[in-house]
């Protein structure tokens, strides 16, 4: 009975503040702009959805944005899940104290907000700002932090005998790191895959700062530049299309990863 009460007021807490925002995207993207303007929550009068997604798609610049962000997230999750989970090894592993240090830096990284002038002016100097390249590099020194968090407390918890063993029989530390150690925190790196997905692809302030033109524009920065290019008159029907499809890879991917998320998430807390 208990959890029957939990799950209604879970329920009804969800409909105000997730269930309806959610539905006045979708219902009013199918709307043309008169109706849309209103901003009702009731069905179309007159529906428009062709119209609406031909346009985002032809003038909105979404299949730039869409090859941009997809451009930029892969190899930034790819670098940051390996390179995390190196450091990760070695902040588990170390009982020195400047890498413990180094670790709580780390950790510190997730919530302080890194400056962006002088990492502006530190591309600018080095010839990479405007380019995908100097943004694929900021964001994953920026974003380190989480795998590392993450994927330490697995490594402590992990008996290093496989790795003495793997050493004694000859393997070399790429080796022991690739083929015992990576398959480990297989569960803890891809839930810390799937929030740097969703983290790097909802990108909007890098993004601003670091790319330039409407040639390296990510999904974000395409929203926004759609939205204002039309700021005398805006467009919401418009606005909201190309809200959703922003979103639809998103939650794909949260369909497709959904169980091993959660498979993750209740190994971590077992191992914790």
């Amino acid at each position: 009975m208990r959890a029957i009460l939990k799950y209604t007021a879970l329920t009804l807490f969800a409909i105000p503040w997730v269930l309806v925002p959610v539905w006045l995207v979708v219902v009013n993207s199918f709307k043309p702009a008169g109706e849309a303007a209103e901003l009702g929550l009731g069905l179309p009068r007159t529906w428009a959805v062709a119209e609406n997604y031909g346009i985002v798609l032809d003038r909105g610049g979404y299949l730039t944005g869409l090859l941009n962000s997809l451009k930029v997230t892969v190899p930034i999750v790819v670098a940051v899940v390996l390179l995390g989970a190196a450091a990760a090894w070695a902040f588990g592993r170390s009982r020195s104290r400047w890498l413990q240090a180094a670790y709580f830096v780390m950790g510190l990284s997730i919530l302080l907000p890194p400056s962006i002038i002088p990492t502006v002016y530190l591309l600018r100097a080095l010839s990479l700002d405007g380019g995908s390249l100097g943004y694929v590099l900021t964001m994953t020194g920026c974003r380190l932090g989480i795998v590392i968090f993450l994927a330490t407390g697995f490594v402590r918890a992990f008996p290093p005998d496989l790795e003495n063993a793997a050493a004694i029989d000859g393997a070399s530390r790429p080796q022991v790191f690739f083929r015992i150690l990576l398959p480990l925190l297989r569960p803890v790196l891809f839930v810390g895959g799937v929030i740097l997905i969703i983290n790097v692809w909802n990108d909007f302030f890098f993004a601003l700062f670091l790319l330039q033109g409407s040639a390296n524009a990510t999904l974000p920065l395409s929203l926004f530049q759609f939205a204002s290019g039309t700021l005398q008159s805006l467009n919401w029907n418009l606005v909201f299309a190309h809200v959703l499809l922003t979103t639809l890879p998103l939650v794909a991917v949260y369909v497709v990863a959904q169980k091993r998320v959660l498979a993750g998430l209740t190994e971590g807390s077992l191992k914790g």
